[in-house]
């Protein structure tokens, strides 16, 4: 199934060589969690704040289990500091 892996900040460096955007079109089994996606692209754990489904926050307690859907949109972002 397909769906659209985001990543955003400093986290974009963490997508395929190549990648000229924030997000890459990706073939998944049914079954992929989020937790499988960082594993793939050895996201640290440190630098997954936050998540969000379809524009939906994705709580940390709830990342292991939750599975995605075809036409999903899954994005993560790094902690942000500012001022």
């Amino acid at each position: 199934m397909k769906i659209t892996f985001k990543l955003y900040a400093t986290l974009s460096d963490y997508l395929p060589a190549g990648q000229r955007h924030n997000a890459v079109e990706l073939d998944v089994e049914p079954a992929t969690t989020i937790a499988d996606l960082v594993e793939r692209f050895h996201l640290p754990a440190r630098l997954v704040h936050l998540v969000l489904v379809n524009g939906v926050y994705v709580a940390p307690e709830q990342r292991m289990a939750r599975t995605l859907a075809p036409g999903d949109a899954l994005a993560i972002w790094p902690p942000v500091a500012g001022g």
